[in-house]
């Protein structure tokens, strides 16, 4: 499992590890294979992620098609996915920011 991915879907999405290679939703009750969330490279999987973060008051903003901020913290990536993914994943890897935020 990619740890970047895992992150987010964890600390963003609030999906549980369920097992080595899938999450459970609880707020949907489904199960969430690896291979069914791969917001790199698939933007509507990266746009589930960018609906969560505006639920929790963050703002996205698209600079470009390779280049995404939430409130200031910022990703690029080759795509406009990717790029979300970063952005996100700084946002859920940095230890300043208080856990209890979700």
């Amino acid at each position: 499992m990619n740890n970047k991915i895992d992150i987010i879907a964890r600390r963003i999405l609030g999906w549980k590890l369920n097992r080595w290679d899938r999450w459970y939703d609880h707020e949907n009750g489904i199960f969430i294979h690896e291979s069914e969330f791969q917001p790199e490279k698939e933007l509507d999987h990266a746009m589930k992620i960018v609906k969560k973060l505006e639920t929790f008051g963050y703002t996205y903003t698209a600079k470009d098609e390779k280049n995404v901020c939430f409130n200031g913290v910022c990703g690029t990536g080759e795509t406009l996915a990717q790029a979300i993914t970063n952005a996100a994943f700084e946002l859920a890897d940095n230890p300043a920011i208080d856990p209890g935020w979700l």
